[in-house]
């Protein structure tokens, strides 16, 4: 899920701890999933993946900043590479216990004790495996503890998590005894809480009092995010007209809008913006309602602010693009181009951008480019054979030494790789 707004909250977030972590701020980044289950994870290099439905079950951004404190830890500890090495020893195992049953009836023994022999194999492999990962989760336990303490973060929202947690394997009937730990992948939330709770409230950071503005950002950006996942009626539900907060009228603009409610929709925003007339993020919800509405000429007016005070954001000035092509009028094409290119200049990994960039090329009658945009969208959404034959058109086609046209022959050779890992799995 993309979001400026969202992005730009989780990377405040996360800030002062990767500096805790003496990681390089600049190196580390959030990507936000559209999954409803509560989990986050890393998955090699510094990136952490948040789900949707981490963000909508905590309370507050000091639980969320627990959560990125304790995925930091497995950044720094190398986590993902040492479990790809246990995973290919819990294999390597279960392959000589398969070999070790065999070998036994070849030489006279029952099957049934050969099959013994493979199963005795697995479930040592399994168990040497899961133990191995419910120690490396208690120690990035206690290293996210350490970065919520350098960033001078109370622990107080990593605890209340880890007890949302428990609460919810209770409810859901996972058992919680001891002898039950021998099958998961984690410790049980209870130890964890007891391991934690020793050594959060010692801390001095423990009664520091939360950021109340990082808050508010919270409660905005995760009633902004459901109201548009769920069904406008969930959301009203959730966020009843008796509920006046900036949330809620964040939360049920976005639900009126899905609801075609439209008029009801910029009432909510104007509510916002009323209270904020400079929240580019405001300006862009209002954009986007009427955009998407089909009132394009009038989003053009929060739009453009909306990309000036966010210096070109490139989510939100892929918006502005859009709705400048959208309007038909040529005359809106050199600004469309401007704002779009500096967009994916900043941001590459922007399909949206690029097929609008690609839009306006194709206007203009430069087929080369608006190619080379399409191969870039392509390439992005592993449509490879289109991405490779849009390439090689527009490096036909461009200025040979180019920069573009360097950029088509990077691209075809990123298509053309794909595609020939495609088929070596086949």
């Amino acid at each position: 899920l993309r979001d400026a707004e969202t992005e730009a909250l989780l990377k405040d977030m996360i800030d002062p701890l990767v500096e805790a972590s003496e990681l390089d701020p600049g190196n580390v980044e959030v990507i936000l999933i559209n999954d409803p289950s509560i989990n986050a994870f890393v998955a090699g290099g510094q990136i952490v993946y948040v789900h949707s439905g981490l963000l909508n079950a905590a309370e507050s951004a000091n639980e969320v900043q627990g959560v990125l404190a304790h995925e930091l830890g497995h950044i720094t500890a190398g986590h993902v590479a040492r479990f790809e090495e246990r995973i290919a020893g819990m294999q390597s195992m279960t392959l000589l216990s398969l070999l070790a049953g065999a070998a036994a009836v070849l030489a006279g023994a029952p099957p049934e004790a050969g099959f013994g022999l493979f199963g005795a194999g697995m479930q040592a492999g399994q168990a040497n495996f899961l133990s191995f990962n419910r120690n490396q989760e208690a120690a990035t336990d206690l290293a996210g503890a350490r970065y919520l303490s350098g960033a001078e973060i109370s622990g107080r929202g990593m605890l209340k998590f880890f007890e949302r947690l428990r609460n919810f394997e209770i409810r859901r009937g996972y058992s919680q005894r001891d002898d039950a730990a021998y099958g998961r992948t984690h410790p049980l939330s209870g130890d964890r809480i007891a391991t934690l709770r020793e050594l959060l409230e010692r801390d001095a950071a423990w009664d520091n009092p939360p950021d109340p503005v990082l808050q508010e950002r919270f409660l905005q950006a995760r009633a902004k995010l459901y109201g548009y996942l769920a069904e406008p009626q969930r959301t009203f539900n959730a966020y009843p007209e008796s509920d006046q907060s900036l949330a809620a009228h964040y939360a049920r603009a976005y639900g009126y809008h899905k609801d075609a409610q439209i008029e009801k929709a910029l009432a909510e925003a104007d509510v916002l913006l009323a209270s904020d007339p400079d929240n580019p993020y405001y300006l862009e919800l209002q954009g986007q309602i009427l955009l998407e509405s089909g009132r394009v000429t009038e989003a053009l007016v929060p739009l453009r602010r909306a990309t000036r005070l966010t210096v070109n954001q490139p989510l939100i000035a892929s918006m502005f693009g859009h709705a400048l092509i959208a309007t038909e009028d040529p005359s809106n094409y050199d600004e469309a181009e401007r704002v779009l290119r500096g967009a994916v200049g900043r941001d590459r990994l922007n399909p949206f951008a690029w097929y609008q960039l690609g839009v306006v090329y194709a206007a203009r009658g430069d087929i080369p480019r608006a190619r080379l945009a399409s191969a870039e969208q392509q390439v992005m959404s592993r449509s490879y054979p289109a991405a490779l034959r849009n390439a090689q058109a527009a490096e036909a086609a461009l200025p040979r030494g180019s920069p573009d046209w360097i950029r088509a022959q990077d691209i075809a050779l990123e298509a053309r790789s794909a595609l020939e890992r495609l088929r070596d799995r086949r």
